[in-house]
């Protein structure tokens, strides 16, 4: 089997310096500015001068497809990846699970049960009275 180059295509012409020398970029100065008519302004990707045919808008909307897609999936494993170090850190700094839902409900030694603060007498224990509304109902 015969081995397949690609023919080696020459660099792209460079663009022609300014009178003094020095190439600037375009769109930066008072001369050749986005207001100027020079048909594409200041704009780094000018647009095109035709509508490009089928097969050109059928591979840049595949290419911008698969950009987006890969862009996607980025955004998605770095937002998990940081809702993993977020909850280690947790867990290190607290000590324990640091999401209340998922802990385990506990009696200690106080009589205290779970997150809610309240003094767990017997199983029926009747909460007290709300304290008076200030004013209204006096």
């Amino acid at each position: 089997m015969a081995s397949q180059e690609k023919p080696t295509t020459p660099p792209p012409p460079q663009p022609p310096a300014s009178e003094s020398g020095v190439a600037r970029p375009r769109g930066i100065g008072g001369s050749g500015g986005a207001h100027a008519g020079s048909g594409g302004g200041g704009y780094p990707h000018p647009p095109d001068a035709a509508i490009p045919d089928a097969a050109t808008l059928r591979d840049q909307w595949r290419f911008a497809v698969r950009q987006y897609s890969r862009w996607y999936s980025h955004a998605w494993g770095t937002a998990i990846l940081a809702g993993g170090a977020f909850f280690a850190l947790g867990w290190l700094v607290k000590g324990s699970n640091p999401l209340p839902s998922r802990a385990e409900p506990h009696a200690d030694a106080k009589g205290y049960r779970g997150c809610q603060g309240r003094e767990v007498i017997g199983e029926n224990a009747p909460l007290p009275p709300p304290p008076p509304l200030p004013g209204f109902l006096s």
